[in-house]
């Protein structure tokens, strides 16, 4: 947290945009309602990664600064996604407090808001890597992720038609897809790849692997996340899960499609995608009763062993400790 308040003041410096005040003090704002406040996951994963991937002599004072301000890059990004994510999902609240678009006074500006957040990791690049040998393949890694997270929004978003759900694209092929470009590069390849760029890792074939097994983490990180949305605790997870009012072609929605009778379809077809709390408690019953608890404690334990099998075939390219801390952080997780 140290680092924040420094970014802050790189982003909002007065001497930079004498000439407009007004929009400095709301950028700084909405930088500490949106970015400082969650797990921050994603950026303690890229300094995580750093100080394992670095050689001894590599790992400075000023080289694991420079991690930290990677990692806040990542954060930034990831609350630009955020802000308008909720938005789509017409979600209430984020990280135990209202939506920012919810907040008085924001509103629709939050779309807004989002852009400045993402813009300034560019400039954060710019000024701290600018002559860095990793400058350039950060930024167009940054650019690249922006590019494929978009992608899997879009892909979300095409499973609804006429503001109701699309069944006929609830296949698993597709959630598979969804949650890769939607969460996988973005939440778990960007932050390590990231770190191997800081530390002169630019192997192709260490990024392959690396990407491999972390696209494997980011879709059983997603499953664990559709099914705390369903059957979390709120007050611990710090937002309301709204996949089944909002309609989300859900790792629970497909497999409840896969298993149902005629019978059961008919119900499910008949109250997903409804905000009212009766239809949600008939579709959280239909889980139950469909089985789908027990199948993703099956899941979970067993595609975490699958992982770590997955981990230990690795090339020693990479530390295998590296992968292994990042799985066991969320592993049986519930928030």
């Amino acid at each position: 947290m140290a680092v924040f308040p420094d970014l802050v003041r790189d982003l909002t410096d007065d001497e930079e945009y004498p000439d407009i005040p007004l929009v400095t003090k709301r950028f700084a704002k909405v930088l500490q309602y949106n970015v400082p406040l969650g797990k921050k996951t994603r950026g303690l994963s890229t300094v995580a990664s750093y100080k394992l991937i670095a050689t001894p002599e590599d790992l400075t004072n000023e080289n694991v600064r420079l991690a930290q301000i990677l990692g806040w890059c990542v954060e930034l990004l990831h609350s630009s996604f955020l802000i308008n994510d909720d938005i789509m999902d017409s979600s209430e609240t984020r990280r135990g407090s209202p939506c920012w678009y919810l907040v008085e006074g924001v509103g629709m500006q939050a779309i807004n808001d989002a852009l400045l957040i993402e813009n300034g990791l560019y400039m954060l690049l710019k000024k701290y890597f600018f002559n860095h040998h990793c400058y350039v393949p950060a930024m167009e890694l940054f650019h690249e992720t922006v590019m494929k997270t978009t992608m899997g929004q879009t892909l979300d978003v095409l499973c609804m038609k006429n503001g109701k759900p699309a069944f006929e694209t609830f296949t698993m092929n597709r959630y598979n897809s969804i949650v890769k470009y939607k969460t996988a590069f973005y939440s778990f390849q960007l932050p390590v790849a990231l770190a191997m760029y800081l530390a002169g890792k630019y192997d192709a074939e260490l990024h392959r692997q690396a990407t491999t097994i972390l696209l494997e983490m980011g879709h059983y990180f997603q499953v664990q996340d559709d099914f705390l949305d369903c059957f979390g605790d709120s007050s611990v997870m710090g937002k309301k899960g709204t996949d089944i009012q909002d309609g989300k072609c859900s790792w629970l929605a497909v497999l409840a499609l896969q298993r149902a009778s005629a019978d059961q379809r008919k119900i499910f077809e008949q109250n997903y995608g409804k905000p009212n709390p009766e239809s949600v408690a008939i579709i959280r019953g239909l889980y139950e009763d469909l089985g789908l608890p027990n199948t993703f404690a099956i899941y979970e334990e067993e595609n975490y062993n699958l992982i770590r099998t997955h981990i230990q075939q690795t090339s020693q390219g990479l530390p295998h400790k590296l992968f292994f801390k990042f799985l066991d952080s969320f592993y049986r997780r519930d928030s």
